[in-house]
């Protein structure tokens, strides 16, 4: 069964339509309208063997809160309607990436509980013209809209680029790992039987 998602989403400030596929090949072709966070997006895709493609149209103009968040939306439901019933996932899944002078944790439990923690102080406010509080904003709708368990730990670092880009390489590690499927799971892995 191919594991793959299409969202669609309208509002009077942004129109997202995006396509996310489990297992992938690393593919992205994105066209977001904020050039870091489609940097973001590839690294994610990359790392975590994904098929992601993105077209966003936003109120850019104002700024790029509303296109980041509802991206991180439509991510989030994509990745929850292509987890479909999550029979024979690992559902845990947890990666620590360095990137120069900078080390990101991630971890993972695909538990239909969403949460984020998120512990990263950037020394930046912004990279380029991004805003670097979208990054939680972006995690944050993400992990509510896939209905998971998101933990984040930057350990250190100087770049805030190099923080941010930590995470989201860590992120798609670490979500290829909760999403795996294993063949000596039957069933759901919850002692519940249900997730």
């Amino acid at each position: 069964m191919e594991r793959i998602s299409t969202v669609r989403r309208k509002t009077n400030e942004t129109k997202v339509e995006l396509i996310f596929g489990i297992d992938g090949e690393g593919k992205a072709d994105l066209e977001t309208g904020v050039p870091f966070l489609s940097h973001m997006l590839d690294l994610f895709a990359k790392h975590g063997q994904f098929d992601l493609a993105v077209v966003a149209k936003g109120d850019i103009e104002v700024d790029d809160h509303h296109t980041v968040e509802d991206i991180g939306i439509c991510l989030g439901q994509a990745l929850r309607e292509a987890l479909g019933d999550k029979k024979g996932i690992k559902r845990y899944g947890s990666a620590l990436v360095p990137m120069d002078e900078a080390l990101a944790q991630v971890a993972i439990d695909l538990s239909n509980r969403p949460h984020l923690e998120m512990r990263a102080d950037f020394p930046a406010a912004k990279v380029g013209t991004f805003d670097t509080e979208l990054v939680h904003e972006f995690l944050w709708k993400l992990a509510l809209e896939a209905r998971m368990n998101l933990h984040i730990i930057v350990h250190y670092g100087k770049n805030t680029h190099h923080m941010i880009e930590a995470v989201f390489k860590a992120l798609g590690r670490a979500l290829d790992e909760a999403a795996a499927i294993d063949p000596r799971i039957k069933g759901v892995p919850s002692s519940k039987g249900v997730l």
